[in-house]
């Protein structure tokens, strides 16, 4: 088999069918029709050499070009091949949970920097929305001696954060410990009200897009869960809001919320913190320069 003309093959059909990345969506695939890395497709390309590691190249192909027309019927790369990167971790996700973005590892990342120029020893961490898990299982796994509540009410999505947490736990040692996964309405004042006014931060990436705003992209619009998408409201702030009010009750005197958020809500929401508590509110844009998140410190 001849990487680099099958992986120059399906970039053709995948750029022609309207894919953001398509040789790198293709080099993905192939390593997964063939069960490999991908560093070894990159090895055999730049060596102009077969994969001679692949028991049944015929079965392999097929199976590629199978992989290949999916992806150009624009089902997202991380369902197909059932995983998602995200910062240091490799999460499972399928039907009925939103794939992680790398917007959200801007998100965490704001509030690992926060953290850990807290003098809080065990700081206490709560994930709204959590979804995949994604975010509470990277503070339980890169915050010393963090405790995470994670918060998330769809059962369908509940099974991929559960699933996630095994998974994760399996090579973290003390995070069944220090991640306790929650089932319920992450807006409702009853969800871990027992913590209330003990928590160092909340940092979540709720539904926001704004109902009256069908996303553009098919990954998107056809494949991610509705409820994970919109947040409630013509606006999309509907949901946001609550998750302020929420954080504003869970969080400490000088407690952190970080929310994820679309990039025409930036200044609203900020507003709307500062009127709920939170007299430090600004907005942070991400990598290409968007108002992406809210940071927001509790008075």
């Amino acid at each position: 088999m001849d990487a680099d003309r099958l992986v120059r093959e399906g970039e053709r059909k995948l750029r022609a069918a309207g894919v953001d990345s398509p040789a790198h969506d293709a080099a993905v695939l192939l390593a997964h029709a063939c069960g490999c890395r991908r560093a070894d497709i990159d090895r055999a390309r730049l060596l102009g050499s077969g994969l001679d590691g692949v028991a049944a190249p015929r079965d392999a192909l097929r199976a590629y070009r199978s992989l290949v027309d999916r992806r150009a019927a624009r089902e997202p790369l991380q369902l197909i091949v059932g995983y998602a990167r995200f910062r240091g971790l490799i999460v499972d996700v399928g039907t009925g949970v939103f794939i992680p973005r790398p917007e959200t590892e801007m998100v965490v990342q704001c509030g690992i920097d926060w953290l850990n120029d807290q003098p809080v020893e065990a700081p206490r961490v709560v994930d709204l929305c959590a979804g995949s898990g994604v975010i509470g299982l990277s503070v339980a796994s890169e915050v010393a001696d963090a405790e995470v509540w994670a918060v998330e009410m769809s059962p369908d999505a509940l099974v991929w954060t559960e699933r996630n947490r095994r998974r994760i736990g399996s090579i973290s040692p003390g995070l069944d410990d220090s991640y306790h996964l929650v089932s319920g309405d992450a807006t409702s004042p009853g969800t871990l009200a027992y913590l209330n006014g003990t928590i160092d931060a909340v940092i979540t990436n709720p539904p926001y897009v704004p109902d009256a705003r069908v996303p553009d992209q098919p990954e998107v619009r056809d494949h991610d869960p509705r409820m994970a998408l919109y947040g409630g409201s013509d606006d999309g702030m509907a949901i946001p809001r609550l998750m302020i009010d929420r954080a504003h009750a869970l969080l400490r005197p000088g407690g952190l919320l970080v929310m994820e958020h679309d990039i025409t809500q930036g200044g609203r929401l900020a507003a709307y913190a500062r009127d709920r508590g939170f007299p430090e509110s600004r907005t942070v844009e991400d990598w290409t320069h968007r108002p992406r998140a809210l940071m927001a410190v509790k008075g």
